[in-house]
């Protein structure tokens, strides 16, 4: 037994890490650190989400943003044309996208792989439309603006936290139970699941109910925290779909803190090219007598999904479950050897 399982067993390690992300906001007073966090905690619901459906149910999907932009739009409409709290989304904004998955996967459950997820896929492209289309509920394109609560992001922070713990818990909890076990039957072979008595199609309506409960509440928040959207930003493809597909590759997909570590890698590398390595690259440039990055450095900082794809192809390659799940195989591994070598 090593000395970090010594001092904090397994299963109190979910707990100090939250403790430690409590304390943060009293730590660092940088509004611009906790702005990326709370990007971080709202992609690890969002990628909580889509790990249940993809990653236990097997149900590959391409409709996260669907199911953002719903809750979303829920929080600002009430705000705008029934002059409610945009807070109440967040009620609202879960059960719209709820709703809103119900028919979805009522439809598109017969289809299987590849046809489920382009269905997923375009799923969020007629929400885009419509939202761009129906001016006189949505805004169309103007999109709509509300005005932040609070002035400090440290309340958006702790809600943003409790979204990413109920999450990952929800996620353990999926993991210890029967649900868990029938999802996973249903991923390895959906025949012989229905072959057992599994009833397939309500444990697959389950999953994705879940997941659009989860992504539907953290585009509320989101709407809550920014205070505007509008139909590219809400329903993005690459944005949204294909970044919650990427936090949860990265990370680990099937593993229950795998969106974790992918939200941190994913924001932070993302983050890192925008801003040209957290400005370093301009500090360098600056200091060289003929500043020759000057031309590099407007690419460097718009290469961020090139870094991504050749990320997922390193990690597919090199650790096909993640880095949470590669880490854990080699840790098995290692454990492994070390009983044969006595």
């Amino acid at each position: 037994m090593n000395v970090l399982q010594r001092i904090l067993p397994p299963r109190l390690r979910p707990i100090a890490l939250f403790a430690i992300l409590s304390l943060l906001p009293a730590a660092v007073r940088s509004p611009y650190f906790l702005h990326l966090m709370i990007l971080v905690l709202l992609w690890v619901a969002i990628g909580a989400g889509w790990n249940i459906l993809a990653g236990y149910a097997g149900q590959v999907s391409f409709g996260a943003a669907a199911f953002f932009g719903a809750g979303a739009y829920a929080s600002g409409l009430l705000a705008v044309k029934a002059g409610m709290s945009p807070w109440w989304g967040l009620a609202v904004g879960p059960a719209v996208a709820v709703l809103l998955a119900f028919p979805f996967g009522a439809l598109t459950f017969p289809l299987r792989g590849a046809y489920f997820a382009l269905a997923t896929l375009a799923l969020g492209e007629i929400m885009r439309h419509v939202a761009t289309i129906w001016e006189s509920l949505t805004e169309g394109m103007v999109g709509i603006l509300i005005l932040r609560t609070f002035a400090s992001e440290s309340p958006y922070y702790y809600m943003a936290l409790a979204l990413a713990a109920a999450s990952v818990g929800c996620v353990e909890w999926i993991v210890r139970s029967r649900l868990g076990f029938y999802l996973v039957s249903i991923r390895e072979d959906q025949d012989a699941a229905a072959s057992i008595g599994i009833p397939t199609t309500r444990y697959k309506m389950i999953a994705l109910s879940l997941h659009a409960l989860l992504t539907g509440m953290a585009g509320a928040l989101y709407m809550c925290y920014m205070g505007y959207i509008d139909p590219k930003v809400a329903f993005s493809l690459h944005d949204i779909s294909i970044m919650a597909i990427l936090v949860t590759i990265v990370g680990g997909v099937g593993t229950a803190y795998g969106p974790v570590l992918g939200a941190f890698v994913m924001v932070f590398l993302q983050e890192a090219f925008r801003t040209g390595g957290f400005g370093a690259l301009d500090a360098v440039n600056k200091a060289l007598e003929w500043r020759v990055l000057d031309w590099a450095i407007p690419y460097i900082k718009q290469a961020h999904v090139l870094a991504f794809g050749v990320l997922v192809v390193i990690v597919i390659l090199a650790m096909p479950n993640g880095l949470l799940g590669g880490w854990a195989r080699h840790k098995g591994r290692k454990r492994q050897a070390a009983v044969c070598s006595e």
